[in-house]
C-alpha cells in the first residue's frame, strides 16, 4: 500500500459535490471508473431551483458562468459559482466544483475538479482528479495514456500500486500548484501543497509540502 497518497492524505472531501463518489475506497483514481454514472445519478436529485437541467444529462448551477462559445457534453455537472470561458471544451463525464474555473481552449473528460481548482488556459485535464484550490499553469496537462499502452501502476520509489487502468491522468492533492508547460504522465500523484516547476516532465509519486524542480531534485519545503 502507497499509504501516503491515499484520498484520506490527498483530498478534503468536505470541497467537492462528489464526496459520496470517493466512500469506501483507498485511493483516488478507484473513482474513474464509476464518475459517469455517478453524475446521472447525483445529478437527478440537484435542486432544481439552483441548477438548470440541459438535454443530454447536463446540470449546471444557476450561479455558473457559462461562456456561449463553450462546448458542454454530458454527463456533467457544473457547480456554483464556477466559470466556463471561451472555447473550453467539456467532452463528458466532468464534474466542476463550485468556483472551478476551466478556461480557454481547455479539454476536460472523465474528471473530477474540487471547488476552487483553476485550470484556466489549455490545459488537458483527461482521467484525473484535481483536489480543492490546485491549480494548472497555463500549457500543462495530464497525459492520460502511456505509449507502450501497457496499464498503469503508480510508483512511489520502490513501492507499487497496480491500477488495473489503461487510462490514468494525474491524482493533485488539495492546493498543489503546477507550472506552465508541465506534462503530468499517467500514474503522477502529487501529494498537498507541492509545487512543480514550470516545464517539467513528471512521473510517479510527489511527495506532499515539496517543490518539484526534477526527478533528482525534490526539496521538501520548510
Amino acid at each position: 500500500m502507497i499509504k501516503d497518497y491515499t484520498i484520506e492524505k490527498l483530498l478534503n472531501l468536505k470541497e467537492t459535490i462528489a464526496a459520496e463518489l470517493f466512500e469506501g475506497k483507498t485511493y483516488p483514481w478507484e473513482v474513474l471508473s464509476e464518475i459517469g454514472d455517478f453524475i446521472v445519478k447525483l445529478g437527478r436529485t440537484l435542486d432544481p431551483e439552483e441548477y438548470e437541467y440541459r438535454e443530454g444529462d447536463i446540470w449546471i448551477a444557476k450561479t455558473a458562468k457559462v461562456a456561449p462559445t463553450a462546448c458542454i457534453n454530458g454527463p456533467v455537472i457544473i457547480g456554483k459559482n464556477a466559470e466556463i470561458r471561451h472555447c473550453a471544451f467539456i467532452r463528458g463525464k466532468a464534474i466542476i466544483g463550485e468556483g472551478a474555473v476551466v478556461g480557454n481552449s481547455t479539454e476536460l473528460k472523465n474528471a473530477v475538479l474540487f471547488n476552487k481548482v483553476q485550470v484556466p488556459h489549455y490545459n488537458y485535464v483527461g482521467d484525473a482528479v484535481l483536489g480543492y484550490k490546485s491549480h494548472m499553469g497555463a500549457g500543462s496537462i495530464c497525459s492520460n495514456v502511456k505509449s507502450d499502452k501497457e496499464l498503469v501502476v503508480v510508483k512511489d520509489g520502490e513501492e507499487k500500486e497496480k491500477t488495473g487502468l489503461k487510462k490514468f491522468g494525474a491524482m493533485l492533492g488539495d492546493n498543489v500548484e503546477v507550472g506552465c508547460g508541465s506534462v503530468l504522465n499517467p500514474g503522477t500523484v502529487i501529494g498537498r501543497n507541492t509545487n512543480i516547476y514550470p516545464l517539467s516532465s513528471v512521473r510517479g509519486c510527489v511527495p506532499a509540502d515539496s517543490i518539484y524542480k526534477n526527478r533528482e531534485e525534490v526539496i521538501r519545503k520548510r
